[in-house]
């Protein structure tokens, strides 16, 4: 059985993920800690709960959840995982920074690839990587099977879907995305999203507005 722990960080208010296992081990998804407050958040729930950082994984590398990785790859001396697609957005993030008043030079942490064509582990629990491009070029999706949810990133929101005009964004290819690689999962897995409150595949299949034209 994992565990998600969610905080909502900088003023994007984006969703961090803190996933773990029975053996504490965990992983940080989409760290977006932006100021010392947060990083000390993260730090003390990983202490209290004695965990054990295995590893960064991005769902995607836009500015809003790429903020944290230098300072907990530092601390715990842990790899950074990305799909090779989001290279662009993530080599951009300094100027996208300056454009946000972000005092941010980019991330120095030199990412591993990760892709849709494996699965990656935590501990003894497989983790699938769905590809759901569209709201960037790489984004993807991390699919617990056995523990009925998924963790979409920007790509599906509770009611919403992602923005598409940011650079390499693409409308329609979101769109299929979703359909074919998030809707398609069974109808009670909860969606962990980058922004916003945990739905679920049947709530976003039947009523999402987005989704439904």
């Amino acid at each position: 059985m994992l565990r998600i722990h969610q905080f909502s960080f900088n003023p994007f208010q984006e969703n961090t993920y803190i996933i773990s296992n029975d053996q504490n081990q965990c992983w940080f998804v989409d760290p977006g800690m932006s100021m010392a407050l947060e990083q000390e958040q993260v730090v003390d729930y990983v202490t209290t709960h004695q965990l054990k950082p295995q590893a960064i994984i991005n769902t995607h590398a836009h500015i809003d959840h790429i903020l944290g990785i230098d300072y907990l790859a530092h601390r715990y001396q842990i790899p950074f995982f990305l799909h090779e697609k989001e290279m662009p957005i993530l080599n951009n993030a300094a100027q996208t920074a300056r454009m946000f008043g972000f005092p941010f030079e980019g991330v120095q942490k030199k990412p591993q690839f990760i892709s849709e064509q494996t699965g990656i582990m935590l501990g003894t629990t497989m983790i699938q990587i769905r590809f759901v491009p569209g709201h960037s070029p790489g984004s993807i999706a991390l699919y617990a099977e056995m523990d009925q949810w998924v963790i979409s990133g920007d790509a599906l929101f509770a009611g919403s879907i992602g923005r598409t005009d940011l650079p390499m964004g693409h409308h329609d290819t979101l769109i299929n995305s979703i359909k074919t690689q998030l809707l398609s999962l069974p109808d009670e897995t909860k969606v962990y999203s980058g922004h916003g409150p945990i739905t679920n595949i049947l709530t976003e299949r039947n009523s999402n507005p987005f989704l439904n034209k």
